[in-house]
């Protein structure tokens, strides 16, 4: 990768979604875990609200859900189209997707560069052009950004399995609040991501392979007939463990499968470096996994 050329694998966010207006909910249930919970806001829109988990690696959990039920806005109207147009709309509850850090010039297209490479690989991937979006802090701070997503029609390749990309316009730090320190500092001893594990078919394994790697521009590191792993990297400095790791996988378990049957395609656990001496194991969100590993 030249110097000029962004980088396509910078783990920014991932998401977790709950059922409409539980934000506040969503919050404790998250502090009961151990995390260290901040207010968000409500996104450009009024139609979904967010709180935020800040790590230490500067990548950052987004607990997120609808402002209300679609039940609430009138059949054809504007409010209802915008809201059944995004993109996750349909999700279950639970971890739905993830973000890589996008391009901070309006002048770099991600989405460019990756659709480039990917016809350059053959692969099926396709990325939608920029679109500006942003979010209202409950302080009133407006703070902008530029999301590029998975064209849907590209492979079939939808939320959960291809990473969104948000490039900010305002300065990240807005949105993402690493100051003072004490806000990524987790009572279980979190640090950052250690890995997303993501769970596709077994015939589409290969396919996704191809796709992930136009996406993020290497190679694995490791690739078996059941599961394939990239190094990401984070937006700041790597807490002690190493860099997060991006798994797809395949069912490896019955339960797992039944997963992949009833849920669909998309991040099954995701694991946390946690220090030592503090949490271990796994514990379960309402909706979705989570693994401690010690540092």
């Amino acid at each position: 990768m030249s110097e000029s050329t962004p980088s396509t694998k910078t783990l920014d966010h991932i998401m977790h979604l709950t059922p409409p207006g539980s934000v506040d909910e969503v919050s404790q249930q998250f502090r009961d875990l151990g995390f260290h919970v901040l207010p968000g806001g409500t996104h450009a829109g009024g139609l979904t609200q967010n709180a935020l988990v800040v790590l230490q690696d500067g990548a950052y959990l987004e607990l997120v859900s609808f402002t209300h039920p679609a039940s609430h806005y009138p059949p054809g109207s504007p409010e209802r189209q915008e809201r059944d147009a995004i993109p996750w709309v349909w999700k279950e509850p639970g971890w739905i997707g993830y973000t890589f850090l996008g391009s901070s010039s309006t002048s770099e297209s991600i989405s460019k560069l990756i659709n480039a490479r990917a016809e350059n690989d053959k692969s099926g991937i396709r990325y939608d052009p920029e679109f500006d979006s942003g979010r209202e802090c409950s302080d009133g701070q407006v703070l902008k950004w530029q999301i590029s997503a998975p064209s849907q029609d590209s492979d079939g390749r939808g939320v959960g399995v291809a990473p969104f990309f948000c490039g900010d316009v305002t300065p990240r730090e807005w949105r993402v609040p690493l100051n003072p320190p004490s806000n990524a500092e987790h009572p279980s001893g979190v640090l950052g991501v250690a890995y997303v594990r993501i769970l596709v078919g077994d015939d589409d394994l290969s396919d996704v392979t191809a796709d992930i790697t136009s996406v993020i521009g290497t190679s694995p590191v490791s690739h078996t007939s059941q599961r394939v792993t990239w190094v990401l990297d984070t937006p700041s400095t790597d807490v002690a463990g190493g860099k997060p790791r991006l798994i797809i996988s395949v069912p490896e378990t019955e339960g797992e499968r039944w997963t992949l049957e009833e849920r669909g395609e998309g991040i099954y656990e995701v694991a946390f470096l946690v220090s030592s001496g503090m949490k271990a194991g796994q514990s379960w969100t309402p909706y979705g996994k989570i693994v401690w590993l010690k540092e």
